[in-house]
C-alpha cells in the first residue's frame, strides 16, 4: 500500500478530513490522494497559492507574516495550512512551500521546503527540508516537487501516529 493510501485510508477509518495550501507542489499533494479509490471520502479541497499574493488573498496568511517572513518560512507554512483547513472546512489543513529550482530565491537555496500543518483544538505542527539536486534543472524541480509530497503525506502519517518514521 502507498503511503497515500495509507493516509486516506487513516483518515477515512477516523471520520476525518484534509485539505491542502499548495505553493511549490501546485495542486500534486491533492492530486496524489485524488489519485486513491475512495479519496473522495477525506480530501476535501485545496487553494493552489502559487503567487506570494494569493498566500494572503485565498489562505488568509497574514500581511505581516509575509512581509516579516515571506513565504518560504515556518509561520507562513502554518498559516497556509490553517487557510486551507479553515477554507476547506477540514479537520487537518497542510501546506507545502518552499523553492523547487531551478534558481535560488529570497536567500533560500533551491530544495528548501516547509510543510505546515493545523490539526484539531488548533494543533499546529511543522517540518523543514532541505532536498538536493537531482540531475538536471528539470530533474531536480521534479524531484523536489515529488518529494515534498511524499514527505507531506509521511509527515502527516506521523501525526496521526500510523508511521514509525519521521
Amino acid at each position: 500500500m502507498t503511503s497515500a493510501a495509507e493516509l486516506v485510508t487513516e483518515l477515512r477509518q477516523r471520520g476525518e478530513t484534509v485539505a491542502s495550501c499548495e505553493s511549490l507542489t501546485a495542486g500534486l499533494f491533492s492530486a496524489t490522494l485524488a489519485s486513491v479509490p475512495g479519496a473522495s471520502a477525506v480530501l476535501r479541497g485545496g487553494l493552489i497559492t502559487y503567487a506570494t499574493e494569493l498566500k494572503h488573498l485565498l489562505a488568509g496568511v497574514p500581511t505581516t507574516i509575509l512581509e516579516k517572513d515571506g513565504p518560504v518560512a515556518a509561520s507562513t507554512a502554518i498559516a497556509m495550512a490553517q487557510g486551507a483547513q479553515n477554507t476547506c472546512r477540514a479537520t487537518w489543513g497542510i501546506s507545502l512551500t518552499g523553492v523547487a529550482g531551478p534558481e535560488p530565491q529570497d536567500g533560500h537555496d533551491v530544495g528548501e521546503v516547509w510543510i505546515g500543518v493545523a490539526g484539531p483544538a488548533s494543533s499546529i505542527f511543522y517540518h523543514h527540508l532541505h532536498l538536493s539536486s537531482r540531475g538536471s534543472a528539470r530533474e531536480t524541480r521534479e524531484y523536489i516537487r515529488q518529494e515534498s509530497v511524499n514527505k507531506g503525506i509521511e509527515f502527516l502519517l506521523d501525526i496521526l501516529g500510523t508511521n514509525a518514521v519521521v
